[in-house]
């Protein structure tokens, strides 16, 4: 597993829960006392490790975790990167939907050996999407789908999304989108505005 995944899964917990959190999923899980390294290779069993004991501290399901970290890249102050990166897909919710077939490829631009799964999409009606993961772990749709969801919600858009699992397509998420002015979007521009600091 690439170390940035477990060290997202890592900053979740201590940006949310602290780090006192942290290190008692550490100790109990027997990872590396100083946490992970994001550009190291570790074990899938880590993550699995991780992940169980993460769920167990916090009486959460797997995918309930999952999905919470999900939504931690795009809401929180420390990952502003990642939303930024997505963002830059469209002006609205629909326009970033429309582009979620390169996705992957906007990925592998902040970090080239992370291995995205490729995403396939198709409209099987007016404000609907079908997100396919042919590649990916099950488990990772849960992930995307709280990425989407709070993405949702920084365009203002209201969207209902189920997370199935097809036995030969693979994970598919069905994305319907009710309402895409719903609610006022936070703002976000284009250009990175710079900040010039009085010197002292």
């Amino acid at each position: 597993m690439h170390g940035l995944i477990n060290r997202s899964i890592q900053c979740f917990i201590r940006d949310n829960y602290g780090q006192s959190t942290w290190d008692t999923v550490a100790r109990d899980a027997h990872l590396p006392a100083l946490g992970f390294e994001a550009m190291l290779e570790y074990d899938d069993q880590v993550t699995h490790r991780m992940l169980d004991m993460v769920a167990l501290h916090l009486d959460k399901s797997r995918p309930a975790v999952l999905e919470d970290v999900g939504t931690y890249l795009i809401t929180h102050s420390n990952t502003r990167a990642i939303r930024r990166l997505l963002r830059f897909a469209g002006e609205t919710f629909e326009e970033f939907l429309n582009s979620l077939d390169d996705l992957p490829d906007r990925v592998r631009l902040a970090v080239p050996d992370l291995q995205f799964p490729r995403l396939d999409t198709v409209e099987p009606g007016p404000n609907q999407v079908e997100v396919t993961l042919s590649e990916a772990d099950p488990e990772f749709g849960f992930v995307l789908m709280g990425i989407l969801r709070a993405l949702a919600d920084d365009y203002g858009a209201l969207v209902f999304i189920d997370h199935k699992v097809d036995p030969e397509a693979g994970v598919i998420l069905a994305i319907n989108l009710l309402d895409a002015a719903f609610a006022e979007g936070n703002a976000f521009s284009l250009a990175r505005t710079q900040i010039k600091e009085k010197a002292v």
